[in-house]
């Protein structure tokens, strides 16, 4: 992950915080100055918390472990489905579907679901419904699709939580903290940072500011993904090399020595 310049964050709008009179006093150490009625996020806070959360989520991909980011608020639910569905990540941009985490072998059954009608319209089964049956489960598919698209390869609850407004998706923020999974947000001047355990202090509203935190972000994941492969690749190697495998390796060839005569 490259490092961010201030430059490329006061650009994007990154330091626009919410009216005074709606700001949450804990956000105050993010707070630069206010500014006709609207407070100002101090951009080298924001700029240290960035370097601080892509280190953290770095590691959270480098291990294996999933990172389910949220947004369904219009400005950024395109945003964070692209970003995130590039670094292979799930993501949830529509109604957060309640019980996603805490209830989460509840939601498994719905995926699995999904699953089933693919399998009935490939081995045909699909075609030998009525048009009435074939609509129904159409219409189901689409529905399950449309909620929970992006999490259908999430066979395991997720190594963290991103989250892009805290106040809006404050039921998966609940939720997540009554599993201790790890929560990242992007926090306007308008919300807790207390109710996280990573936070961003930037405009959580403008799609410019959304795109230049989640790009970052999801840039962080990246190169926790590259370690993951590298370490893979490493260990194979170091595998091939060892004498279990060389023995391994001889036999094979004494094995097909003896085939040949």
């Amino acid at each position: 992950m490259e490092a961010v310049k201030v430059k490329d964050l006061l650009e994007a709008g990154v330091h626009f915080g919410h009216l005074t009179r709606k700001w949450d006093p804990n956000m105050a150490p993010y707070i630069y100055m206010e500014r006709n009625g609207i407070h100002i996020i101090n951009l080298y806070k924001t700029q240290a918390k960035i370097q601080e959360t892509g280190d953290a989520l770095r590691k959270i991909a480098a291990s294996g472990k999933k990172i389910l980011f949220v947004a369904t608020k219009k400005q950024a639910k395109d945003i964070v489905a692209e970003k995130a569905g590039a670094v292979n990540m799930p993501y949830i941009t529509e109604r957060w579907p309640g019980g996603m985490l805490t209830n989460f072998v509840t939601i498994r059954k719905a995926v699995k679901k999904m699953a089933m009608i693919d399998r009935m319209k490939k081995d045909g089964t699909f075609n030998s419904l009525s048009k009435k049956e074939r609509l129904q489960v159409d219409r189901q598919r689409a529905k399950l699709e449309k909620n929970l698209g992006s999490i259908a390869d999430m066979t395991r609850l997720p190594g963290a939580l991103f989250v892009v407004d805290i106040k809006r998706e404050h039921i998966a923020i609940k939720e997540a903290q009554k599993l201790n999974i790890p929560i990242f947000a992007m926090v306007d001047t308008n919300s807790d940072p207390r109710e996280v355990d990573y936070l961003i202090p930037s405009n959580d509203d403008a799609s410019k500011s959304i795109n230049c935190i989640m790009s970052v972000v999801t840039s962080a994941v990246a190169d926790g993904l590259a370690d993951r492969k590298s370490e893979k690749a490493e260990k194979d190697a170091k595998s091939e090399k060892s004498p279990a495998a060389k023995k391994e390796v001889k036999a094979k060839v004494a094995v097909a020595a003896n085939e040949e005569e």
